[in-house]
């Protein structure tokens, strides 16, 4: 059955279309609105469909009793205040919505409660980025379906019943989804990839599948569009000592664009279909410049008698073919053949 594509305004995930390519921005910006904005000029840059963000409110998504899932904080005393310094308003939201328009992008972001939900749908985004850690509290999942509009979904703490609850969840209701395999550790080893999650998510619920990143490695997501992603999504910062809890976990923007010329080339030979026959008619004059034809070994002189022994092959191929060499055996040459020349019928006596 074929799996119905997920447009997001003038971008397509879908089955036919080259993997869409996200650019999770994450907490790369540091709670800096204006680091926020050059995010998105370098990644439009580097060519990729998507840029995303987490949006983040305190308030109403943590406690004083929110412990850091690493201590790297010089300036928050808890991850509640760190929470809080990452939040940006409304307005700023939308600020950053329309800048990713200008560049050609599709503005993603995860909201991490109720309210993040409603300012992101009240600043049109075009779907709901729904990270590992909201994708097992289904109470939130299902104020999201309220929404009606497209989701993608990473499953980097779940159960393969849960991966199949949330999916039915969506799909229950006709909403489009993508669901992306993803292992929520920081960096993660090579070995915890698990795309061979993705892909019997892809065999078994017949929904776009993809790959969220950990790794810091342009490897997984190599691997993951030759298995069959749909999506992928990679952290990206600007230099791998940068501040912040996800660094190691990142691409540079340099590598995000070896990432997206690796998508483009793989998908135009994929889509590639070559008649054999034809490059070769095609290549004729180049086969002519590669190939060899009869030679002497030795000068012949005029009125030899050829022999098999007297003769090589050499560059080019425009002269008599080594399949015609019986043809001129046991024959007279009517002139003097030079080694450093191909023989020609026109040497020999006919």
């Amino acid at each position: 059955m074929k799996i119905k594509p997920i447009k997001l305004d003038n971008k397509i995930i879908s089955q036919e279309h080259k993997p869409f390519i996200i650019a999770e921005i994450g907490q790369a910006h540091d709670g800096s609105l204006g680091i926020a904005h050059s995010y998105i000029e370098a990644v439009a840059k580097a060519g990729v469909d998507a840029v995303k963000f987490q949006t983040h409110l305190a308030n109403e998504e943590s406690t004083e009793d929110d412990e850091f899932r690493i201590n790297f904080s010089y300036q928050d005393n808890t991850r509640f205040d760190y929470w809080k310094r990452m939040e940006f308003s409304k307005d700023q939201w939308r600020g950053l919505y329309e800048h990713a328009l200008e560049e050609n992008l599709v503005f993603l972001s995860s909201p991490f409660s109720k309210k993040a939900l409603e300012m992101l749908i009240e600043i049109d985004v075009l779907a709901i980025k729904i990270a590992s850690g909201e994708a097992i509290n289904f109470n939130f999942l299902n104020l999201i379906t309220k929404s009606k509009i497209p989701v993608l979904l990473s499953t980097g703490m779940s159960y393969n019943n849960e991966i199949r609850r949330a999916v039915k969840l969506f799909k229950d209701k006709n909403i489009p989804i993508a669901c992306m395999q993803c292992t929520s550790k920081y960096p993660l080893d090579f070995k915890d990839v698990g795309l061979n999650v993705m892909v019997d998510i892809m065999k078994n619920e017949n929904i776009l599948v993809g790959y969220s990143d950990h790794s810091g490695s342009l490897f997984p997501p190599m691997n993951a569009m030759s298995k069959g992603a749909n999506l992928i999504e990679v952290h990206v910062t600007f230099d791998k000592r940068m501040f912040g809890p996800d660094t190691s976990s990142s691409i540079t923007i340099e590598e995000l664009k070896q990432l997206v010329d690796y998508r483009d080339a793989v998908f135009q030979m994929d889509k590639s279909i070559v008649d054999k026959d034809q490059i070769a008619k095609e290549l004729l004059p180049t086969r002519k410049l590669f190939t060899k034809s009869l030679s002497p070994i030795e000068d012949i002189k005029r009125g030899t008698v050829i022999d098999e022994k007297m003769l090589t092959l050499k560059k080019p191929g425009t002269g008599i073919p080594y399949e015609k060499i019986n043809k001129i055996i046991g024959k007279k040459t009517n002139k003097s053949v030079s080694s450093n020349r191909l023989i020609k019928w026109s040497d020999i006596e006919q």
